[in-house]
């Protein structure tokens, strides 16, 4: 028997659909790979009276992409007891061969339609999304016992024509689920369900290289070391990754050129670049670079944040996706053996990437942070801070600050080391810049604390006293 792992807030809101006693539009999206069929089918896969799954566009190349979709379309009807006959001419003819297969289901059975990989049936010139809307306005929503998912990786495509829609689907979805990676937590646990035996200094890692991507974790096999799992998936003859940077946007995107070119900007500095800047870069503006921003944000590839004591007119955009950045840093264009990481995994030129994706993973989890502090259900507003150097000064940085709405704010700085960390004086005295100079900047009624996030914890001695208050990596997995 299949387990969901985590997922409880999508799942009670799937449920919740199901069991109302009318009509319901669900769209389900997010990231490629994240888990989204495997929900769907996981809580309902005995009662679909329809499934039914587009062809990606990247296998048929030269194929008449409408011919295809509509093809595989009707060989669905015909596996859940539709006439036999000649393929549909154009969707329109295809939506009303559904309906009189979906006439035949009782009204006291709850009918549930699965249309996954939505954005894939929609193919340049088909008439897809008119036939649609009329499938939905002119049958399916007068059906009571009907609850239609459709699912897709376009989120683009899921947001602009069926819930941003201003056409015939205006206001017609009932609910909306974007669906995340998986938390370290979560992780975890799916990897123990597979008999994967990691510490959880190595699922950071892994977390760190892969994301909380349930695809890619099933990739891994029980009984290898971490460093085995890596030059499996990315270095290996023929690992699992090592071309799915570009499976992944070709799949999601027809013109990903943009799309893939933005997260190579991103790539290049951590702190991220203005929208400005990436405008410039790309010859972008307007409409089509806000979409395209907006796009990666949704699909979890991105985000926007807005750098302390600056206001909404100077957000940054930065790569959060952890697959893209360790694919774009360590595997693309280097000459690396299929034992790369074995060989490799204590070389200090690794250090700067544990780094940054340290402080990304911790940056997803702010909320445990938070819990660590005792101050969950306290709002707060998350940034990051630079300072860049003048003269022969230099600049300065904080990676995370949590400003409280308890007048509390906590400079946070991410470590990354196998042991307790060290604070040494010439750290501390770069620490106490950082605070006199944050400190001589807010509001008086303000505290500033210093807090340390680390694998392990905080070593004592005569500097650690900086720091008021430590989170370790137990507290990034509650």
């Amino acid at each position: 028997m299949s387990v969901i792992i985590g997922r409880n807030q999508e799942t009670q809101e799937l449920m919740r659909a199901y069991r109302r006693k009318q009509s319901q539009l669900v769209a389900v999206y997010g990231r490629r790979r994240v888990g989204k069929t495997y929900l769907v089918r996981e809580l309902f896969k005995d009662e679909f009276a329809f499934y039914h799954t587009g062809v990606s566009p990247v296998e048929l190349k030269d194929e008449n992409l409408l011919e295809v979709q509509l093809r595989e379309f009707n060989a669905t009807l015909v596996r859940y007891g539709a006439e036999d006959t000649e393929p549909p001419t154009n969707w329109t003819n295809a939506f009303e061969r559904l309906i009189t297969l979906l006439s035949k289901v009782p009204k006291e059975k709850r009918m549930v339609v699965f249309l996954d990989e939505l954005p894939w049936m929609d193919t340049p010139r088909s008439g897809f999304i008119t036939a649609f809307e009329h499938f939905w306005n002119g049958w399916g929503a007068g059906q009571e016992n009907m609850m239609l998912i459709v699912c897709g990786s376009a989120t683009s495509w899921i947001q602009d024509n069926l819930i941003n829609s201003y056409g015939g689907l205006y206001d017609r979805v009932n609910a909306e689920i974007q669906l995340s990676p998986f938390t370290l937590r979560e992780t975890e646990e799916m990897l123990r369900m597979q008999g994967v035996t990691l510490s959880r200094y190595d699922v950071l890692q892994l977390y760190m290289a892969v994301g909380g991507i349930p695809m890619y974790l099933s990739y891994i096999e029980p009984g290898l070391s971490l460093a085995q799992i890596i030059d499996k998936l990315y270095f290996a003859h023929k690992a699992k990754l090592k071309n799915e940077f570009n499976r992944l946007f070709n799949s999601i995107f027809r013109s990903p050129d943009k799309y893939v070119a933005t997260i190579r900007m991103l790539a290049k500095l951590h702190k991220g670049y203005s929208r400005d800047d990436i405008s410039k870069k790309l010859q972008t503006s307007g409409k089509d670079l806000t979409k395209l921003l907006r796009t990666l944000e949704a699909s979890d590839f991105i985000e926007c944040y807005r750098p302390f004591e600056n206001d909404n007119r100077h957000l940054l955009y930065r790569l959060i996706d952890p697959f893209c950045l360790f694919y774009l840093t360590q595997v693309e264009r280097k000459r690396r053996g299929e034992n790369f990481w074995r060989d490799n995994e204590n070389s200090p030129a690794l250090a700067p990437w544990r780094g940054y994706a340290f402080e990304d993973a911790c940056l997803k989890h702010v909320e445990q942070i938070k819990k660590a502090m005792g101050v969950s259900g306290v709002a707060s507003d998350n940034s990051a801070w630079t300072l860049q150097g003048v003269q022969d000064q230099k600049g300065m940085q904080i990676d995370l600050i949590i400003e409280r709405s308890d007048r509390v704010i906590n400079l946070c700085e991410m470590k990354f080391v196998n042991t307790n960390f060290e604070v040494k004086k010439e750290y501390k005295t770069v620490l106490s810049e950082r605070l006199n100079w944050i400190t001589s900047h807010v509001k008086k009624n303000q505290n500033v604390q210093m807090t340390l996030v680390t694998t392990y914890g905080l070593k004592q001695g005569i500097h650690s006293g900086i720091f008021q208050r430590t989170i370790t990596l137990d507290n990034l997995f509650d």
